[in-house]
């Protein structure tokens, strides 16, 4: 299974067997031409490793848990040494609803900038498109990650919160993505204010993945 067709999948809600699976594949490509040092994604009974490593020795590792083992400490951080690269947050996955006909926020595309948010987006991604809204209490930053998906990530000044303004951007996201492809995102579970506010806007969780070298 190759990491694309695994996430056209799960976008439109197809996924792979409960059968405690684990799928070794080389390390994900980014459209920029280099190579994330690994990728762990799982679901329901099912993980897939991404990372040049070998096979067998995913399968050694997990042999005892492989339904916990593939995202759990142990692991991640004896792939980190295989990879030399430190993994990630562990996050929730999530697919973003049908895309509205036009958003329903008013926003303005602009430079990327240098807020920090925008340049860990730009380290991962390649395509990086920037909205804020006319106030500039939020932001919106949209472009192309692991395996060519789109993903995205939104950010609410502490003064604007509590106003449902994530939500309504998580909910606005999906109609800037050209041609109407699917838009991922990746949140931190310990993260609820912006789990709840993808959640409310209508986002599907499909698994949860680390990412190395983040």
């Amino acid at each position: 299974m190759q990491l694309r067709t695994l996430f056209d999948q799960l976008a439109v809600g197809e996924t792979p067997p409960a059968a405690a699976t684990v799928t070794t594949v080389p390390a994900p490509a980014l459209l920029d031409g280099r190579r994330a040092p690994a990728l762990v994604v799982g679901g329901t009974g099912w993980h897939v490793v991404a990372a040049d490593v070998d096979p067998g020795w995913v399968a050694a590792q997990v042999a005892r848990e492989p339904i916990e083992a593939p995202l759990g400490a142990r692991f991640l951080s004896a792939l980190a040494d295989q990879v030399g690269a430190e993994p990630g947050v562990l996050d929730a996955l999530l697919i973003a609803p049908p895309a509205p006909v036009r958003p329903s926020l008013e926003l303005a595309e602009v430079a990327p900038g240098e807020h920090p948010r925008v340049r860990r987006a730009l380290w991962h991604r390649s395509g990086v498109r920037v909205w804020t809204t006319p106030d500039s209490a939020a932001l919106l930053v949209l472009g192309r990650g692991v395996a060519g998906r789109w993903e995205a990530s939104v950010e609410v000044h502490p003064s604007a919160r509590g106003r449902g303004l994530g939500t309504a951007l998580a909910a606005a996201a999906p109609a800037l993505v050209p041609g109407g492809e699917p838009l991922w995102a990746q949140v931190a579970p310990a993260n609820t204010a912006s789990l709840r506010s993808f959640l409310a806007a209508a986002w599907r969780p499909v698994g949860a993945e680390v990412l190395f070298g983040s």
